[in-house]
């Protein structure tokens, strides 16, 4: 054992002379703060990427919101014009507006004939009065624009005189 001991202490007496003798806290030195500021350094990554990733979560919430708020104006003014948009409320604001409801259509066909018999659109009685006027307007007046429009309609297509203007504007 006395041996190996003193193979050992030689073994170990020429590694230490191959090493340096004295303090090495010299070189630990700079090792240790290069770990404590690649430490703070990814530290302060991690908080900033915290922070934006919040910020961005915030913003996601209030376009979320935003998006909510302009679905619904959107759907309520869907409404409005599906209302604005119905027979009933067109013909009372074309009623208020001084419209009436055309006659019946005339069509010309392709070779220049008047297909259908056109009649002017005259203002009918209020809505109020509609059901006493269904009963007597149709009879009375399919008997006053009989004889006026045959008169008018055979010698439109033959003197091919151009048709009157529409009396509702855009059409």
């Amino acid at each position: 054992m006395t041996r190996t001991a003193e193979q050992m202490k030689g073994r170990a007496g020429r590694l230490a002379r191959l090493m340096p003798s004295g303090p090495s806290t010299a070189a630990r030195t700079p090792f240790v703060l290069l770990v404590v500021l690649l430490l703070a350094g990814g530290l302060i990554s991690l908080l900033l990427l915290n922070s934006a990733l919040n910020e961005g979560s915030f913003r996601l919430s209030k376009l979320k919101r935003e998006t909510t708020e302009l679905t619904d104006e959107q759907q309520a003014l869907q409404r409005d014009v599906d209302s604005y948009s119905e027979p009933d409320a067109l013909e009372r604001r074309a009623r208020e507006l001084g419209m009436v409801p055309g006659g019946s259509p005339a069509f010309l066909n392709p070779d220049g004939t008047v297909r259908g018999e056109p009649e002017r659109a005259t203002a009918q009685p209020p809505p109020t009065e509609e059901p006493e006027a269904t009963a007597a307007g149709p009879a009375s007046s399919s008997g006053s624009a009989s004889p006026a429009t045959p008169s008018t309609a055979p010698t439109a297509p033959a003197s091919n005189t151009p048709t009157p203007p529409p009396t509702s504007p855009g059409r």
